[in-house]
């Protein structure tokens, strides 16, 4: 068995204070009204999601044992406001605490100097073989 120092199956090498950010350009397919016929044509909440996921994947993505990645399970997440097509959206996130191979991040969304999201994300570190 190796030593406790030359396992790969941890998530040490994520550290709380790790940040991600990814961005996007609200079109009409990522707008309520896109999915629903008679909504408005602003930025649905399961995209800010989706943005605040892929930040928090990317907080930590170099940082993980070779080969795996991370799998959302957590979201408690509030949509503040909304956001027309034609604007960017930023979403960042912060990891606040690593268990195991579980990570816990901080994550918010802006459109441009407004907040329009906000909330917890939570993440697990798996290999992708035995994960599927």
């Amino acid at each position: 068995m190796p030593e406790p120092s030359e396992r790969t199956d941890s998530l040490d090498g994520v550290k709380v204070g790790m940040t991600g950010r990814q961005q996007e350009v609200v079109t009409e397919d990522l707008t309520v009204g896109g999915h629903v016929e008679g909504m408005p044509l602003v930025y649905g909440t399961p995209m800010m999601i989706m943005l605040m996921e892929k930040a928090s994947g990317r907080a930590v993505a170099a940082h993980l044992p070779q080969g795996w990645a991370t799998v959302g399970s957590e979201v408690n997440i509030r949509h503040l406001a909304p956001t027309p097509v034609g604007r960017t959206v930023t979403a960042t996130a912060e990891v606040v605490e690593v268990q195991g191979r579980s990570v816990l991040f901080a994550v918010e969304a802006h459109d441009g100097d407004r907040k329009i999201g906000e909330g917890v994300h939570r993440r697990g570190g798996v290999d992708p073989e035995c994960f599927a």
